[in-house]
């Protein structure tokens, strides 16, 4: 039978499950909205059903399919291998035990990893980054994260941690973030920001607003790049794919102003090459990494 990868997203404002081939292609999914209380309960939920599909999938060659491993990507911060998540858009996940509770229910072995990076691994998979070795990617969602590749290796950092680039300063004493400190980047371009911030979700956010949140994001890659000497960035999210080519316009444009420096300099700024798939298709790829 072929392989396929049991792939798990965890955010603050959906909840998404599906069956990814050892390709890289989504074959089956279900996703549902992130209740106020039961999170896990929903979770588990959706995650059984999903799982209980991959029998009834074809296969070109007639052989079906067999999940092997079941990776995901949770919005953090969180200890190493996801044993304790705390994602600070789920306040009712404080160290909560997702890898564990995860494995026991699905029987397989179960990789956990922060959802940026998840999606640059996937990107390097088989998206905008194949072939790249050094690059950042990046959600603008509900929250930002980040997830950094380096001479061709995932940078986990100490913790697990490494690529929060939600909580780089891009405004000086700005809006207090939910980290405690002010100024972050998830304090003044994620979904819940816009909203705190406008009165308006991010689906409806005006011509400027959008402007102004592709502005900040495009200062902090410009400060990575610097930083870690990379050219590439790929951004998705809800948000930053859902504002589309006029947010993406203004975050290069302010990369181009503030990476100077001649080995920043030029720093381009995509979209996530696989779309919405992104998310899965990392989760997937959280799994085929550990099981590689």
């Amino acid at each position: 039978m072929n392989q396929a990868y049991l792939a798990v997203d965890i955010g603050g404002t959906k909840l998404s499950s599906g069956i990814v081939s050892a390709s890289g292609r989504v074959l089956t999914h279900a996703r549902c909205d992130t209740p106020a209380e039961g999170v896990w309960d929903a979770l588990a939920s959706l995650v059984l059903d999903v799982a209980s599909r991959v029998s009834s999938i074809d296969s070109s060659d007639g052989a079906g399919y067999r999940l092997v491993a079941c990776g995901v990507g949770s919005g953090g911060p969180m200890s190493n291998e996801g044993d304790k998540v705390s994602t600070l858009s789920i306040p009712t996940w404080r160290d909560f035990p997702l890898r564990s509770s995860l494995a026991s229910l699905t029987g397989l072995p179960t990789f956990v990893d922060n959802d940026a990076k998840a999606v640059v691994l996937g990107e390097a998979w088989c998206g905008a980054a194949v072939g790249v070795r050094d690059v950042i990617g990046m959600v603008v969602s509900t929250g930002v994260g980040g997830g950094i590749i380096t001479d061709g290796r995932l940078l986990d950092g100490n913790t697990g941690n490494a690529g929060h680039i939600g909580h780089i300063n891009v405004v000086p004493n700005g809006r207090l973030c939910k980290c405690g400190a002010r100024g972050c980047l998830e304090a003044v371009a994620s979904g819940t920001a816009i909203a705190a911030m406008t009165g308006r979700s991010a689906a409806d956010a005006t011509p400027e607003v959008v402007h102004q949140t592709g502005t900040y994001v495009g200062r902090a890659v410009a400060s990575v790049a610097a930083l870690l000497d990379l050219r590439l960035a790929v951004i998705g999210g809800s948000v930053a794919l859902g504002f589309g080519e006029p947010f993406y316009r203004a975050a290069q444009d302010e990369a181009d102003r503030y990476a100077m420096i001649s080995f920043a300099r030029g720093v381009r700024i995509l979209p996530t090459g696989l779309g919405g798939d992104a998310p899965l298709i990392g989760a997937a790829a959280v799994a085929r990494r550990q099981l590689d």
